[in-house]
This record gives structure tokens, sequence and C-alpha cells, in this order.
């Protein structure tokens, strides 16, 4: 079967669904929304006086949103196991966008900052909160001061029935995880924490709490003035709705761009300037992603898709790697820098992690040994479903898919040692494989 012409016949993808949804406002004007700007686009939010609490949750339901951190968790469902559980609940906006690769959530609450704050302050009258908390990494000090200017205007104009505070945490790769934000607000450490009891039932202040994804709340916002059937008007029957894709690498414009669920992928990269050179793959969902050999192209950017290729829209990063490029080298980089950035609480953090990224960087140095790439191999099988959260689960996704996406370039490293393109300068940014300077 012809996966690639056959997940081309079932999108519902059209040229139509480039519309923008999210960034209207922005490419209408090129700025920063204001909220008087914003309640004159889209008029005052949906709360309570027009629906019930409930009526959203159908509504969210109805259209099929679902999360745009990278799980892909249906938000209706997330909002009743809240609402259902009575008593004063919490929401939190999680804006850490940990990815590296992704600028998705932090260009959305520079450009449209109430959209998002709309829609929180709808979820927390939806599910009973009394407050919502905005967690932001604390290296964004430009971004903290606007989107405290943001609440003073909300404030000022008394448009709130909830109270709004706004956070700047540790910036490490799993601070953005759901039970690390609720284990800082709880007075801890921004390190994931497993459960029971699951974040719904006890949460921030022990108390039912909503994490959910700055973009997700911002759906939420435009479905309650909409409604289901507009939402569904883009993308597909199984996937609907827009999201937003951090697109760079090997293109002439790199950026953010609101797309359609069903959009094949070479059509994205075309929005994004096109290819500036030849390409050997693509990262999808970024570095707890999938590498993707470059004849996928044109396979849809959805899940139903892309499942059978091991890969999922994630988190919305799409990386461009040119042939010029060594994916091995770029792929140890990453697994280096996700080795030192894990919260080291468990043996896979711990211990799994930094040996898989050892024997991968001497894979990509081209250092010979017979029985290395059988260990890696069985490394990496063993890091999933571990671990106290899903941070070793997606750096031993990103090794397996490099270990089948550079095939070819593993049997040149370990039988003619590393290729000329490994001793070329880096083509993806990595950050440094360093440990956290804190987590508090």
């Amino acid at each position: 079967m012809n996966t690639t012409t056959d997940a081309m016949n079932s999108s519902a993808f059209s040229p139509a669904h480039h519309a923008p949804r999210l960034l209207s406002g922005w490419c209408s004007t090129g700025a920063t929304a204001t909220l008087v700007e914003h309640l004159r686009r889209y008029g005052p939010p949906a709360l309570g006086t027009r629906t019930s609490p409930m009526s959203v949750v159908e509504a969210v339901e109805a259209a099929g949103l679902t999360g745009r951190g990278g799980a892909g968790f249906p938000t209706g469902r997330k909002l009743r196991a809240v609402a259902e559980r009575g008593g004063r609940a919490v929401v939190v906006v999680n804006a850490m966008e940990s990815e590296p690769a992704s600028l998705k959530d932090e260009f959305l609450l520079t450009v449209a900052p109430h959209l998002v704050l709309d829609g929180a302050v709808l979820a927390a009258t939806v599910v009973g909160a009394d407050i919502v908390h905005v967690c932001l990494p604390r290296t964004r000090a430009v971004q903290f001061g606007q989107l405290r200017a943001a609440l003073d205007e909300r404030r000022s104009a008394r448009l709130d029935p909830v109270r709004l505070r706004l956070h700047a945490l540790p910036h490490t790769y799993v601070s953005s995880e759901s039970t690390s934000l609720v284990r800082w607000l709880n007075g801890g450490p921004a390190r994931p924490q497993g459960s029971p009891p699951r974040t719904h039932e006890r949460g921030v202040a022990r108390r039912p709490t909503l994490v959910s994804n700055t973009e997700t709340f911002a759906h939420l916002a435009l479905i309650a003035r909409y409604g289901a059937d507009w939402f569904r008007q883009a993308g597909t029957p199984d996937e609907p709705g827009t999201l937003l894709v951090t697109v760079s690498g090997a293109v002439a414009a790199p950026g953010v761009l609101e797309t359609a669920f069903g959009t094949p992928l070479d059509v994205i990269l075309d929005r994004a300037g096109g290819r500036t050179e030849s390409l050997q793959a693509l990262l999808l969902g970024g570095l707890g992603g999938t590498w993707l050999p470059a004849e996928h192209l044109r396979v849809p950017l959805a899940r139903r898709e892309l499942a059978p290729l091991g890969a999922a829209p994630g988190a919305g990063v799409l990386v461009a790697l040119p042939r010029a490029a060594c994916g091995l080298s770029e792929t140890a980089r990453m697994l280096a820098y996700l080795a030192a950035d894990g919260a080291g609480q468990c043996g896979p953090c711990r211990f799994g992690l930094p040996a898989v990224a050892e024997d991968f960087a001497a894979l990509a140095a081209g250092r010979s040994d017979p029985d290395r790439l059988s260990r890696l191999r069985r490394r990496v099988g063993l890091l999933p479903d571990r671990g106290a959260c899903r941070h070793p689960d997606g750096a031993a996704r990103l090794a397996a898919s490099a270990l089948r996406a550079f095939a070819d370039d593993i049997d040149h490293h370990l039988t003619q040692g590393a290729c000329a393109a490994a001793h070329r300068p880096p083509r993806i940014p990595v950050p440094p494989a360093v440990p956290p300077e804190t987590w508090r």
C-alpha cells in the first residue's frame, strides 16, 4: 500500500483552509492587539451570562478540540473531568514552551494575548475556578512585562470574574510538564511528579486543576464565540480545526504559521518560503518527536496518516534538514541536551538517557565498536514507559526514528568513520547540554 497516496486521498485539505483564525487579527494589522482592539474584533467574551458551563463543554466536545501542547488529549474531556469534581477548582495556562524548536506559544501570546486570556477565564467559569495562573519561563522577561500590561488592561476594564496571576518559572525541558507546574505552584521544584493523584483530581492547593496549553485556550475562546460547526470548517473530520506550526531549518522564511490539520507537509514548507536546499529528512514534533525521511513530504499533518510512520503532529514543530547536514550528529546533540536537562528523579533520566546519548555521540563521531549499535538499540528500547514522566519516551522516540531515517549514514559511520557533513557546523540550534541551574 502506498501510504502517502492514501493519506492524500483521505485528507480534507484545501487552500481555503489557509485562512487564519488565531492569527487573523495580527495578520490584518501586523501589531499586538490591545484590549480595545481585541474586543472590537471579537466582541465580549462568551461567559456564563449567555451560556451555561455544561453547554460550553458540550460545544468543545462537539468541535473536537484537542490540546495543542503535544499530547493531543481531548479538551472537552479535560474540562468535564475537572468540572465534575465539584468545589473550587484552579486553571493553569501552560505557556512554558520548553521545546527549543517551538516559538508558537510565545508568538501567540505576543500578538493575541487577550484571546488566550479569554479562553482561560472561560475555562475557569466552566470548571468552577476562582483563579487562573499564567506560567511563563523566566527567560522571557519582555513578554512577562507585556502580559502584565495586558492583565492590567483587563483589571481596569473589570472584565474578568476570576483572579489572574502571572508567574515566571525556571526554564527547563521538563518544566512544561503539567505536574511540574502544579508542583512549582505548590512551592516545590518545577520537576514532574508521578501520579496518582492526577492533576484534575488534586493539583494546585490540593484542588481540582485544569492545565492546558496557551494555544488550546485561544481555540476555546473562539469556539465559545463561533460554535463547533465553525471550528470544524477547517481540518479533517477526525482532526478538525487549525494549529500553529513553527517551521525552521532549510526554508526561506522560517517562522510560525497557522494551518489546518490535514495540510501536506510540503505545502507547509512552501508557505514558509519553500526549501532552500535539497532535503534528506524532516523533524516533526521537536526534540521529543520523529525524524521522517524526505520521501514522506506529501503526508498530511494529521495523526491518522502520521501514526503508521511512528510520528504525530506533537507541539507543531517542523524542521527541514538539508542533505548537506549529518542527521546523526544533529541527533547526538539533541540527545545530549535531553540527557542533561532531565529531571534526574528516576532511572531512565539518571542512567538511561546519558547512556543512550553517549552511545549516539560515539556513533555520530564514527568511533568503531562492533557492539555499539546493538547496545544502543537495546538501550533505546528500555527507555519508554519507565519514567515518572514522558521525557524519556520522547528521547527514545527521537533516537529510534534517527536510527531508521539515517540507516545508510550509520553504515558509513561504522565502516568508514564519520561523514564529511559531521564535521560541518550544526544546522539545528540546540541549547547547551548542561544541567539546569535551578528547579525553583
